[in-house]
C-alpha cells in the first residue's frame, strides 16, 4: 500500500495549480461580478491538455485517470472552486461521450471538445425532478430525420452561455429505462433559455434553465443507445462526485492556508492570534479533516479507476464526507478572520459560499447518504 503521488502526479498538480494562481485567482472576484467566465480562458486551459481530461489521445484528450483528475479540480479551486467546477461539468460530457458514443461521434465531437472550441453543459435536473431523476419529463419523440424534444432543465451550469448540451431525455417508457441521451447544440430550432439565476455563490457560472420546444436533434445526436442514458448519467456522475469532492478540498485548503496566514499577522491582547491554544486547537482540527478528506478521495478515485465492486458506494461516501467537512472547514476559517471575515475583500466568504452548493450538486449529501445504506444493506445478503 503505497500512499505517495507518483512524480507524474505531483506535476499535474503542480501545472495546474500555477494556471489557477495566474491565470484565474487574480480575476476571481471580478469575474463574479460579472457572473460570467470569459471565454478566452477555455483555449488557454485547453493547451495544457484539462479539455478532455478522460478523453483518449487519439482524440486529443490527456487520457488521465480519476485520481489524477482529482489533482487537477483540488489544484484549479484553490484558485477559485467556481471555474474549476464548472471545467469539471465539461469534462464530464466529453468523458461520458468517449466512453459511451459511437467512433463517428468521438471523432464528430471530442477533438473540439479537448481544444475547448466547444464547451459543453449537462442537463439532468429539471423543475420537477432534482433528487428523483429518473422521473424526468423531458420528452423527445422520434421523427423521420431523429427527434423533437420538448420540456425544461433547471439549474444549468452554461445555460445560455456554453456551445452544446448534453440532455437526459426520456424517449420510451416512465421510469429509468426509458431515458436516452442526446447532445443539442446551442442556435437549434427550439432551443431556449430561462433568465440568469441569481445564486449564493458559484456566481461566475452563469446558470439558467434551459428549455426546448420542438426542439429538433438529428439521430446521430443520439449517445449510445436508446433506453440506456440513465445508465449513462448514473456512470457519469460516480466521477462527477469526487471532481466536486476534490473542488470543495481544494477551496478549503486555500480558506485554512489565507487563514494561516491571517492568524500569524493579525494582533490581540498583545499577541499574534495564532498564539492562543484555543485557535491553535481549532487549526489542528482543521487540518485533521482536510488530511482525512483528502486520503478517502483519493481512495474512492482509485475504486474507480480500478472498477472496484463498491466504487459507487466509495464515490458516494467521498462526496458526503468532503463536501461537509470542507465546508465546515471554511466556515471556520471565516469564523477565525472574525469581522473581516466577512467582507469581500477577504475572499473568505466567497470560498464559503462557493462550497455551500458542494453538498447539494451531483446528487444531494442526503442521496449520497441513501446510495451509501442501500449499499450496506445490499451487500450483508
Amino acid at each position: 500500500m503505497d500512499f505517495a503521488l507518483t512524480e507524474e502526479q505531483n506535476a499535474i498538480f503542480d501545472m495546474a495549480y500555477a494556471f489557477g494562481q495566474e491565470h484565474i485567482a487574480p480575476h476571481a472576484q471580478a469575474w463574479e461580478k460579472l457572473g460570467t467566465i470569459p471565454k478566452d480562458l477555455w483555449p488557454k486551459v485547453a493547451e495544457l491538455g484539462l479539455g478532455g481530461v478522460y478523453v483518449d489521445d487519439d482524440m486529443g484528450g490527456s487520457g488521465l485517470g480519476r485520481l489524477e483528475s482529482t489533482l487537477v479540480f483540488e489544484a484549479l479551486a484553490m484558485a477559485c472552486p467556481s471555474v474549476g467546477s464548472f471545467l469539471s461539468i465539461h469534462n464530464m460530457c466529453a468523458g461520458m461521450i468517449d466512453k459511451f458514443g459511437s467512433h463517428d461521434m468521438r471523432a464528430a465531437w471530442l477533438p473540439k471538445m479537448c481544444s475547448m472550441e466547444t464547451v459543453f453543459s449537462y442537463c439532468l435536473t429539471e423543475p420537477g425532478s432534482g433528487s428523483d431523476a429518473a422521473a424526468l419529463r423531458t420528452k423527445a419523440d422520434r421523427t423521420n430525420d431523429g427527434y423533437v424534444m420538448n420540456g425544461t432543465k433547471a439549474f444549468i451550469s452554461g445555460g445560455g452561455y456554453s456551445d452544446a448540451y448534453i440532455v437526459m431525455c426520456r424517449t420510451g417508457e416512465d421510469g429509468p429505462k426509458g431515458i436516452s441521451t442526446l447532445i443539442v447544440e446551442d442556435g437549434s430550432k427550439g432551443l431556449s433559455f430561462g433568465g440568469l439565476e441569481e445564486k449564493m455563490g458559484w456566481r461566475s457560472q452563469p446558470t439558467a434553465q434551459v428549455q426546448f420546444d420542438d426542439c429538433a436533434v438529428p439521430a446521430d445526436n443520439l449517445v449510445g443507445e436508446e433506453g440506456k442514458g440513465f445508465t449513462y448519467a448514473m456512470n457519469g456522475l460516480d466521477g462527477g462526485r469526487l471532481n466536486i469532492a476534490a473542488s470543495a478540498l481544494g477551496g478549503a485548503q486555500q480558506a485554512l492556508n489565507m487563514t494561516l496566514t491571517y492568524m500569524g499577522e493579525r494582533k490581540a491582547f498583545g499577541k499574534s492570534i495564532d498564539q492562543f491554544q484555543a485557535l491553535q486547537f481549532k487549526l489542528a482540527e482543521l487540518e485533521t479533516k482536510l488530511q482525512a478528506s483528502r486520503v478517502f478521495l483519493r481512495q474512492a478515485a482509485w475504486k474507480l479507476d480500478n472498477g472496484t465492486a463498491d466504487a459507487t458506494k466509495f464515490c458516494a461516501m467521498a462526496k458526503l464526507f468532503v463536501t461537509d467537512a470542507s465546508f465546515e472547514v471554511a466556515n471556520a476559517c471565516l469564523q477565525l478572520h472574525g469581522g473581516y471575515g466577512y467582507l469581500a475583500d477577504y475572499g473568505i466568504e466567497k470560498i464559503v459560499r462557493d462550497l455551500r452548493v458542494h453538498q447539494i450538486l451531483e446528487g444531494t449529501n442526503e442521496i449520497m447518504r441513501m446510495i451509501i445504506s442501500r449499499q450496506m444493506l445490499a451487500d450483508r445478503g
